[in-house]
């Protein structure tokens, strides 16, 4: 049981985040979990035959496929959305005397030919993590990271309707089925402990991580800020196949152009995002857009400064429609 204990001022500091390097560091134990194949089986028949290398081997190094892992490689993201870049400038900024001591407790649990040298050397160590992070990132991850983060702002959505509806025990009864909140701490059913306490008064920080499935990672150690990791909803739909709507009677009744924005609404997109999918423009997407909305087939919500448009039931219900009418025309 891994138990997280709140004061006053840490409940009102609860706040959500999305992360690229906690995606890095999950989907690199994910590569050697057998349990991620029944929801990430399309994303790994793609990368493993471009993911081999120095890089790897130094992620893997870091990142057991069961245990501890260096809290400082997951740092906790300022605002809401950051950036890669951001997320390994916080990395770069580790104090050294942390990067030995965390390095240090890896390899007296999972010892590493790699981990004496990065001990002995911290600066090298991160500047050899943060290059090898970028470069994972590049190849494993970038090319599918639009649709993952139009996913996890997709769960971010839901869970601010979620708090603003029924408050914080809301939130967290529907977060996790692992996770339970009691008003002064929370508890996260695993068959282990983490080492440490977090420093009182610097609240709690969520992020959803599409490669953290099943469950979900935690830092509780000091002087890191109080992180859950947890799957976000609607995972299933990662990976799938778009529905090819091109001959499909939804396609003659609203024109092909209207019926490929309809199938790519599976997970919200910006009008760029989308315009970019479909080879469009962004002018011309945006007329196509304003149809579909005013016939309540798409909706639209703001998200911090972009506005993302997502299919309505009226949507789900003419797609799920296309595909058995096709087959019987």
């Amino acid at each position: 049981m891994i138990t997280i204990r709140l004061n006053a001022g840490d409940v009102g500091r609860i706040r959500f985040a999305l992360s690229p390097v906690w995606e890095i560091v999950t989907s690199v134990r994910a590569l050697s979990n057998d349990t991620a194949r029944s929801v990430h089986r399309s994303w790994l028949q793609k990368v493993r035959p471009i993911i081999d290398g120095p890089d790897l081997t130094l992620l893997k190094a870091l990142v057991p496929p069961i245990g501890y892992i260096p809290d400082f490689i997951t740092p906790a993201p300022p605002r809401r959305s950051t950036s890669l870049e951001s997320g390994l400038a916080a990395i770069a900024a580790t104090p050294h005397h942390l990067v030995v001591g965390e390095l240090g407790k890896l390899h007296t649990d999972t010892p590493n030919p790699l981990l004496p040298d990065l001990i002995a050397h911290p600066a090298k160590a991160l500047d050899l993590i943060t290059t090898s992070m970028e470069s994972y990132w590049r190849r494993a991850l970038e090319p599918d990271w639009r649709r993952m983060r139009a996913l996890l702002q997709e769960d971010l959505a839901f869970r601010m309707d979620e708090l603003t509806s029924g408050g914080i025990e809301r939130l967290f009864r529907n977060l996790h089925p692992s996770i339970r909140f009691s008003g002064t701490r929370i508890e996260i059913d695993r068959p282990f402990l983490c080492d440490g306490e977090p420093m009182a008064g610097q609240g709690l920080l969520l992020v959803p991580c599409v490669f953290t499935w099943p469950g979900g990672l935690a830092v509780t150690a000091a002087p890191h800020v109080p992180t859950i990791t947890y799957p976000p909803r609607g995972l299933g739909r990662l990976w799938e196949d778009r529905q090819d709507t091109a001959e499909s009677p939804l396609a003659d009744l609203v024109g092909r152009t209207r019926a490929a924005i309809v199938s790519h609404l599976d997970l919200p997109m910006s009008t760029t995002h989308l315009a970019h999918q479909l080879g469009v423009s962004a002018p011309t997407l945006s007329v196509h857009l304003g149809i579909l909305r005013n016939a309540g087939v798409v909706d639209s919500r703001r998200d911090g400064r972009a506005v993302l448009y997502y299919r309505t039931a009226l949507g789900n219900q003419l797609l799920a429609a296309a595909t058995p009418l096709a087959t019987t025309a």
